[in-house]
């Protein structure tokens, strides 16, 4: 399978209160320890959820009764997740209130981090969904699971971009990494609605 394909999806995967936490988190002053259990958190959860979509699915898209399109149970249902996606996105696009426990995050622990870092990147719905379609596709199509391996790593590269940059930019990041937050929040679901309709498109043409 093309990496290029699934890899866009990793940025669905960070969009929202996923990447505006990894932002919180690194400008903390002990941001090197939280924002290190924040990433270790998802680079648990991330792999588990694909693994579990994956060996849930495997062999079906081969198995499986296909329609006159060639498409497979299985893709069937990996685009209906997309779809769904796409409708949740879209319905929390105006949402300006953030969710309540976002308030904490500056006072957070790096055993808080962890479990927010591993409930968010693989239980909140949005990333459930994307998670489970990229195991599902996989299988479906008698790839290896080791395909996932680039999305996943890029998913934890996003969410350490911020430590990174603070790491890099030092103070000056601590006025210029709120300003890239803010403006995430405000348009990421934009660019989410249009990667997963892309990934739509690729399941649709096999």
């Amino acid at each position: 399978m093309d990496f290029l394909k699934i890899l866009p999806l990793a940025f669905v995967m960070v969009a929202g209160p996923q990447i505006i936490s990894a932002f919180f988190f690194a400008t903390s002053p002990s941001w090197k320890r939280i924002s290190a259990a924040y990433v270790l958190g998802a680079a648990l959860s991330i792999p588990l959820v694909v693994a579990a979509s994956y060996l849930l699915t495997h062999g079906a898209g081969e198995g499986g009764e296909s329609s006159d399109s060639g498409l497979s149970t299985v893709d069937y249902v990996v685009i209906a997740l997309l779809l769904y996606a796409m409708f949740r996105n879209f319905q929390k696009r105006n949402e300006s209130e953030p969710p309540k426990w976002m308030g904490k995050l500056q006072g957070a622990s790096p055993k808080m981090a962890f479990v927010l870092g591993f409930l968010l990147l693989g239980f909140f719905p949005s990333d459930l969904v994307t998670s489970f379609s990229i195991g599902g596709y996989l299988a479906s199509h008698d790839d290896p699971y080791l395909e996932a391996l680039p999305f996943i790593l890029l998913t934890l590269l996003f969410l350490a971009t911020p430590a990174l940059l603070v790491a890099g930019m030092g103070e000056r990041a601590q006025t210029f990494l709120p300003k890239v937050r803010d403006w995430m929040d405000q348009n990421s679901w934009i660019i989410s609605e249009a990667v997963l309709a892309f990934f739509v498109v690729i399941v649709l043409s096999g």
